[in-house]
């Protein structure tokens, strides 16, 4: 058996425990940090990843959370020469209903308080409307633009489905590679002298410090400190501690391939149709669906939040869809069973915002991908990331499809947590220990929203 020491132990590899190595080596270049997983970094849910990234939240401190991870990945693009290939077109938020007060409160409520979050209405004639022609984040305007008027939609967004209404563009928001954001951290860890082990952890105990034995007790490492960054399996280690947390896992599936038939416009925000949907069948096949108790669901209203991004930049030919209709929990596995039928599904709800995805119908090309990964959430869909009730163990987890997009301001908050340094307002909101206070207790039991897109 070999015996291994350090002062703080990452345990996952993905994109926020990276971070989370990589903030603690950049706040304290002289702490002695490992970071230990059982596969190669960034291989399970970080490599499912949408790569989207977007500031909107329905809730101020989610808002400051999400905008405080974009600035430093823009550091991060600027000193590497973006390396993490940021780009900032906005998230669209489209919507065939012409009333959209809950809509627009939810936009007041994420952006009080941020000066560089206006909000702007564009009603009639769109002569102020800056449309996102250019990939570029630097010179790109910060917050959102609502579209009201139909002419103003059909010109700006001509590949839409002619029914939509109303358009709300989210300006701070758009895409990196997050392999690429998860590479360049690693390497400066590297660079700083941070250390990896690979190996599955077996067994924790609280010995002061702790002693955490891996691969049935073949490498022990002792460690003052631990965060757990594990992902989807960050309940299964906290739970070697006897601690449980109030997480569920959902599957959410995706698909990509190469747009042959040129369906979708290069210079297309992530585009999101936020309507209920009824999926695109004709007479014949919704009736036989609907005779069909294990496929009768799928002639029935399913829930919006339909996902459609050009892949690759302007340069680039292929188109990622996604939906993330599924509310299920499951038990968490390195190989989660899909629904064979979900590229079809997807599409035909894709197609209902962008119909030119008609042309595929019952012929996706060969070269499509069928992926996924889970959805670690909590009820109000927060992160847990700070110190928990036991002494010296630290979370960082439940960033439900927002890993990526989270993870530089989640490791920056987890190093400053084990550092001592100066914590952000929104760190308390989202500590683990915040289901012992009862103001966020309410704010999570009042909110109407979960911000899951």
């Amino acid at each position: 058996m070999s015996i291994s020491e350090t002062d703080t132990l990452v345990i996952g590899a993905g994109s926020v425990g990276i971070a989370v190595a990589y903030y603690l080596k950049k706040h304290d270049p002289t702490l002695d940090v490992t970071l230990v997983d059982c596969g190669q970094p960034m291989a399970f849910t970080s490599a499912q990843s949408g790569e989207n990234y977007r500031n909107w939240w329905p809730n101020p401190m989610m808002r400051a959370f999400t905008d405080r991870s974009i600035d430093l990945m823009e550091e991060i693009a600027l000193e590497s020469d973006n390396f993490l290939q940021m780009t900032r077109r906005g998230y669209v938020l489209a919507t065939r209903e012409t009333n959209i007060d809950d809509h627009l409160a939810e936009l007041a409520a994420g952006y009080e308080g941020s000066p560089d979050n206006q909000i702007r209405m564009h009603s009639s004639g769109g002569e102020s409307y800056l449309r996102a022609t250019k990939e570029d984040w630097q010179n790109a305007p910060n917050g959102v633009d609502v579209l009201t008027d139909k002419t103003l939609i059909k010109s700006a967004f001509p590949y839409f489905d002619k029914e939509i209404r109303s358009v709300i563009h989210i300006r701070r928001a758009g895409m990196i590679s997050g392999q690429q954001m998860g590479q360049y951290m690693l390497q400066e860890f590297r660079v700083a002298g941070g250390k990896r082990l690979t190996g599955k952890v077996d067994h924790i105990e609280k010995e002061g410090g702790f002693s955490v034995q891996l691969d049935d007790s073949a490498v022990t490492v002792r460690a003052a400190l631990i965060v757990n960054a594990a992902g989807p399996f960050v309940g299964e280690i906290t739970a070697m501690l006897d601690m449980d947390l109030p997480i569920e896992n959902w599957i959410q599936q995706k698909i990509a391939f190469e747009d042959t038939k040129q369906a979708i416009d290069r210079t297309m925000p992530f585009a999101i149709d936020l309507d209920p949907q009824q999926l695109d069948w004709d007479g014949d096949e919704r009736q036989l669906l609907a005779e069909d108790p294990d496929f009768a669901w799928l002639a029935e209203e399913l829930p919006g939040a339909i996902h459609c991004r050009p892949e690759g930049g302007d340069k680039g030919s292929w188109v990622k869809l996604g939906w993330a209709y599924n509310s299920a929990s499951a038990p968490v596995s390195f190989t989660p069973t899909f629904d064979d039928q979900f590229p079809e599904i997807v599409l035909r709800g894709a197609a209902r915002l962008n119909p030119a995805l008609r042309a595929y119908y019952g012929q996706l090309p060969r070269n499509m991908v069928h992926y996924g990964g889970y959805y670690t959430l909590t009820k109000e869909n927060w992160p847990l990331l700070g110190p928990t009730g036991v002494d010296g163990f630290y979370l960082a987890g439940a960033l439900s499809g927002y890993g990526s997009m989270a993870a530089c301001a989640s490791g920056d908050l987890l190093a400053r947590h084990v550092l001592g340094k100066d914590l952000p307002d929104y760190a308390p909101m989202v500590s683990p220990l915040r289901y012992g206070n009862p103001e966020f207790v309410a704010i999570m039991n009042a909110q109407q929203s979960r911000g899951i897109l």
